[in-house]
């Protein structure tokens, strides 16, 4: 048996670990009841939603006390007292707590308000007993109450009576000696081993376990031999194929015979950051070569430059050549934000943001390059063109909203945009995420109604300020991804995750899922803050990166990095997987036995594992 332990934490500071974050249920896990591993990077699963006011802003919510309790059905349920973001008296919820559902502890379902009394809850704890679930809390005066229920769905007790403080805390079981960082334990719980074994792979970073390859491989050429891959196993109970790089001359292949051979499995290095001063990075790839762009914050966002290389890490000593700055076009006057590559029906364009002269008036462009043109050349770029919508009015009213971050996906046949716009007139409601339908033949055009898909209604997404943004699509076979940024451009800043599933209409934000929980943040990697704004290029060898921009200090300069994308037990990706753990050094290297054949590639040896 294994056991779950909730808790939430004493919150260190508003740039390391705000309130906002702190007051959230965090998970940690063990086998014994006593030595825990807190998952998650020791960051919370489950926030509250924000409350939503008629003129669509929001107000901020955050839980203390919460307590995890069994289903009488499959799964498991928590209740907790909702609080104002920073954890003072929520109005909104006195004399009520609020009520999850939850099969596996990542992916919740918030069913709202459970009402108990008329004074402030100050701790609450349900659990299921002879087919009906008991309620027990105490109020701000200090009373305790039972009640129960035998349908907690419908959040409405059935009977209230009077209790001692001691029968409340008895239902209340706790580690004696767990220790980790700033926590405040709740109460622990028994749950099964595969379930325990889910969370582990999904909610801890893994780790390379073991690598294998064939013991014999038969090849006439240096090409032929390519095609064998190494097999890198990790702690999740994934595998990633992995290209190897031979320690010999290609003089081996001029005669036949058996030959014993080395090499080491590929790995391309990237120490952080590869680009100072760079934010929002992007990697393209266009007629076999790899470019690279991103937000120039050295001049003050004034300029656009392009590097171009044959490889990925030939782009981290190319030369920068400019293709936008702020002197060219009278309408182009600066905050040149967020520059994306996408390719359209066979057409490559760069996506923007830039404004006229001020904040308020920043607004999302598309430059084309001209058919046969060479993308490192300012020359072939078009005109800056502002994106409309489907009448050819302006996406939104100068000097009251601003809209910025926009990307651009294919899905089942049709082009979408995605973007970030925030309303400062008459109020300022914080940036939300739009998605509507592109036409692929003018870009900068939309062929629907821009519909929201994403508010920053959690408190990771609005801790310092209320922002979604930086949308980019990430496709696997039946799913859709779209990470997203959201909090400051501090280090609150953090990533977010949406999907849908194939066959489902995009422009129904019901269809989406959002992950309760950032799945990158300043804990994920050490020493990288405010870790943000990604995107994503797939390699030669298959290999998706992530392109991302974070500080090396709390006041570092924005810079940028980039990392392996892995791909969990779901096909989800993870974006905290380091090199060091990525590949180990004892299984990097390989030997086997070459066959030079010039009858060429075909049969296999058995495979060896050094696992």
């Amino acid at each position: 048996m294994f056991y779950l332990l909730n808790y939430t934490r004493k919150p260190v500071s508003s740039i390391l670990y705000d309130a906002r974050l702190a007051y959230s249920m965090h998970l940690a896990i063990s086998d014994d009841g006593e030595k825990f591993q807190a998952l998650n990077h020791n960051s919370g699963v489950l926030f509250v939603k924000a409350t939503e006011n008629e003129d669509g802003s929001l107000n901020p919510k955050s839980i203390k006390n919460p307590f995890i309790f069994q289903l009488k059905e499959e799964g498991y349920g928590v209740v907790a007292v909702r609080t104002k973001a920073d954890g003072e008296d929520d109005e909104e919820s006195r004399g009520c707590v609020v009520l999850f559902f939850t099969k596996d502890f990542l992916e919740y379902e918030e069913l709202g308000l459970f009402h108990l009394e008329e004074q402030y809850v100050e701790e609450v704890i349900c659990e299921f007993e002879e087919e009906c679930y008991i309620v027990r809390w105490k109020n701000r005066d200090g009373i305790c109450s039972v009640g129960q229920t035998s349908d907690i769905r419908k959040r409405d007790l059935d009977s209230v009576v009077m209790m001692t403080e001691e029968t409340l805390q008895k239902s209340v079981i706790l580690p004696k000696n767990a220790e980790i960082e700033g926590a405040v334990f709740h109460n622990m719980i028994e749950i099964p081993e595969n379930l325990a074994e889910r969370l582990e792979k999904k909610l801890l970073t893994p780790m390379n376990t073991g690598m294998s390859f064939p013991k014999q491989v038969i090849a006439s050429s240096r090409s032929e031999l390519n095609q064998f891959l190494a097999m890198v196993s990790y702690s999740d109970g994934t595998f990633v194929q992995k290209r190897v790089d031979w320690e010999f001359s290609d003089d081996i292949f001029r005669e036949e015979g058996r030959y014993r051979i080395q090499g080491k499995v590929h790995q391309d290095n990237y120490l952080f950051p590869i680009a100072e001063n760079r934010a929002d990075p992007c990697i393209g790839r266009w007629n076999g070569k790899y470019y690279f762009i991103a937000t120039n914050d050295a001049d003050g966002n004034r300029t656009l430059y392009i590097r171009e290389a044959d490889t990925i890490p030939e782009l981290l000593t190319a030369e920068e050549k400019l293709i936008l700055d702020c002197e060219t076009y009278p309408e182009i006057g600066g905050l040149l934000w967020a520059p994306e590559f996408h390719e359209i029906d066979g057409t490559l364009y760069i996506f923007h943001a830039a404004t006229t002269g001020e904040f308020y008036c920043e607004e999302s462009h598309v430059m084309q390059l001209k058919e046969g043109g060479n993308p490192t050349n300012k020359e072939d770029w078009s005109r800056p063109r502002r994106v409309v919508k489907k009448d050819g009015s302006k996406l939104c009213e100068d000097g009251k909203e601003i809209t910025l971050d926009m990307t651009c996906f294919e899905w089942q046949g049709e082009y979408y945009a995605v973007w970030s716009q925030r309303q400062f007139l008459p109020k300022d409601l914080g940036a939300w995420l739009y998605i509507a339908k592109l036409n692929p033949k003018e870009p900068w055009k939309l062929l629907s109604d821009p519909v929201i898909l994403s508010k920053p209604e959690y408190g990771w997404a609005n801790n310092h300020t209320f922002v979604d943004e930086g949308p980019y699509a990430l496709k696997s076979e039946n799913t859709l991804y779209l990470t997203f940024s959201s909090a400051a451009v501090d280090t609150s800043y953090v990533v977010g995750l949406l999907h849908i599933e194939k066959g489902k209409d995009l422009l129904v934000r019901e269809n989406w899922i959002k992950t309760n929980y950032p799945i990158l943040t300043s804990r994920s990697v050490e020493g990288e803050f405010g870790t943000g704004h990604n995107a994503y290029v797939t390699d030669e060898d298959g290999i998706v990166w992530n392109t991302y921009h974070a500080r090396q200090g709390v006041d570092g300069a924005r810079s940028s990095g980039i990392r392996r994308v892995h791909f969990d037990i779901d096909g989800v990706p993870m974006l905290d997987l380091t090199e060091d753990r990525d590949l180990v050094e004892k299984y990097k290297k390989i030997e086997t036995v070459l066959v030079v054949d010039k009858n060429g590639i075909g049969k296999r040896g058995g495979l060896y594992g050094t696992d």
